[in-house]
Formats: C-alpha cells, sequence, structure tokens
C-alpha cells in the first residue's frame, strides 16, 4: 500500500503547526482582532461548506457565505505561504490547473534567478465576497482580501532585490473561486487572482 499520502498530511501538518507557533510567538501581547483559530485542516474545512443544491442552482445564503469566507482566508494564507516558501504540494487540490501552472512558473523564475522569498504572514485584516454567480455547472465567488505580509526578494548573496524584512506592508488581492454545483468533489478551486 501506498502510504505517501499520509506521510505528506502529517510532515503538513507539522509545518502548519510550527509556523502557527511561530507567528503566535511573533505577535504575543498584540491583539488585532483576527485571533481566530487557523485550523490545520483547511482545505476539508474549505470545502464542506453548508450550500444546497436546489434545481440544478446552489444557495448561497447568509450562513453559506459566512462559513465561505471562514474557509476562504484559511486558504488565503496557506495559499500565499505555501507559494513564499516555492512548495505548492499542500495546496494544489485547491488550485485550479491554471492558478497552479502561473504559480510554479513564478516560482520556477525565481529559483532560475537565484532569488529567495522570505515572507511572514502576519494576518488577514478583511475578506469580502463582492460578488458571486452561477455560470452554467458552477458557482463562482469573487473575494476581496486585504493582508498584512513582511516580504523581500533576496538574490544568492542574501543581498535585498524587493520589499523589506523589517516593514509589513498591506497588500489587497482579488481571488475568484469557483465549485461544479454536480459534481461530488466538495473542493472550491482558486481560478483566478488579482492584485
Amino acid at each position: 500500500m501506498n502510504y505517501s499520502f499520509e506521510y505528506i498530511d502529517i510532515i503538513l501538518l507539522a509545518m502548519i503547526a510550527g509556523f502557527i507557533f511561530l507567528r503566535l510567538r511573533g505577535i504575543l501581547g498584540k491583539k488585532s482582532g483576527y485571533e481566530d483559530e487557523v485550523a490545520s485542516n483547511f482545505p476539508r474545512d474549505f470545502s464542506n461548506q453548508p450550500i444546497k443544491k436546489n434545481h440544478k442552482n446552489l444557495e448561497f445564503d447568509d450562513e453559506a457565505k459566512n462559513n465561505f469566507i471562514k474557509g476562504a482566508k484559511i486558504a488565503y494564507e496557506n495559499i500565499v505561504v505555501s507559494f513564499a516558501s516555492g512548495n505548492l504540494s499542500g495546496v494544489k487540490q485547491i488550485l485550479s490547473k491554471k492558478v497552479y501552472d502561473q504559480f510554479e512558473k513564478a516560482i520556477n523564475d525565481r529559483k532560475s534567478n537565484g532569488q529567495i522569498s522570505e515572507t511572514t504572514f502576519i494576518g488577514v485584516n478583511s475578506a469580502e465576497i463582492r460578488n458571486h454567480e452561477n455560470k452554467k455547472d458552477f458557482l463562482e465567488v469573487t473575494v476581496d482580501f486585504a493582508s498584512e505580509i513582511i516580504s523581500c526578494i533576496k538574490d544568492k548573496d542574501n543581498k535585498i532585490l524587493d520589499g523589506d524584512p523589517t516593514k509589513v506592508k498591506k497588500v489587497y488581492d482579488t481571488w475568484i473561486f469557483s465549485k461544479e454545483i454536480s459534481s461530488n468533489n466538495p473542493n472550491w478551486l482558486l481560478i483566478g487572482t488579482e492584485s
């Protein structure tokens, strides 16, 4: 039997737990209003939203929207951190092929140029649904995120090329998530990004 997925899950959970510990240690004593517990099993929480099927339409009511936003915040953080670290394996299942290929190309370009990304994710300040609509057999949800990160790009000699490793900056992103209405696959997929 192949247990590689179990080992990947264990490694991913350990990495997330370590990241959360370091993040909490870094902001201990500082209340930001965003102290929601980050679940380590974000893809499962993000996918199992109480959205009701009704004659090939999805009823995206207030409860479903609130649950979706909770999961979207967790997914956003994990995708941003995974992209910055150059390892998308833990979030591949919630990325469309198009987005995965774009992220992978950017990571490979960074590596081929000898660049290193250093990112500390501070938190999501806000996440608001801009739009949601049924498109044929899919529900698409557009979300505006505002977050805070510390990031910089360094070259192979540790020289800073971009960003500031001591400064918190605000980042604004618009992401589009999609879910096939009739599919048994519960996952939402990230299908588009804008900064």
